[in-house]
């Protein structure tokens, strides 16, 4: 396997586990979604949004997209999950194309990347990547064990990439067109 299809499986790998994620966070009872919690963030609502909003960020990086750090600092934080758990979507599919539209060669360009009194420092596409998928399974993990205090389960995020799992993703790899 190359890296970029690996970058691409993990690509789809992020989709399938926010969607995951977010079937169990929309079965949250009341109150339970901003409770404040022990955690980097303190309720699963900041985590989630907090994951979304760097996703934001290292994609317009990576689009060129000219936002730079106001791709970070301008993000307005949803309140209702529903609505944040539909961003996240979105930008999963998105994220999932630009994937798909690159070369083994793109994976060692370099894109600038807007780190405000650090200056604009060029990173390679592929560590951008890498880096993205590290930071959302770490948060990712952090709303795992929140999930573990509410009156919902937290669900199993660690059976796509191999064979011997298929049979316990097939039905939602196949809603999810992955």
């Amino acid at each position: 396997m190359t890296l970029l299809e690996h970058l691409r499986r993990m690509a789809r790998n992020s989709c399938w586990s926010n969607d995951r994620l977010y079937r169990a966070v929309l079965r949250l009872e009341p109150g339970e979604f901003e409770a404040e919690r022990a955690s980097f963030f303190p309720s699963i609502r900041e985590t989630l949004n907090h994951i979304l909003a760097v996703d934001y960020l290292y994609l317009d990086f990576l689009t060129d997209g000219g936002l730079g750090a106001a791709a970070y600092d301008g993000f307005v934080p949803f309140d209702d999950v529903l609505g944040l758990a539909g961003a996240q979507s979105d930008f999963d599919c998105r994220l999932v194309d630009f994937c798909d539209g690159l070369s083994e060669a793109d994976l060692d360009r370099r894109v600038v990347t807007d780190r405000r009194e650090d200056g604009m420092i060029p990173e390679r596409i592929g560590d951008i990547l890498a880096h993205v998928f590290l930071h959302d399974i770490h948060h990712r993990g952090q709303v795992h064990a929140m999930l573990s205090g509410t009156s919902v389960a937290p669900p199993q995020l660690d059976e796509f990439l191999l064979d011997y799992d298929i049979k316990l993703r097939k039905a939602e790899v196949e809603r999810l067109g992955l």
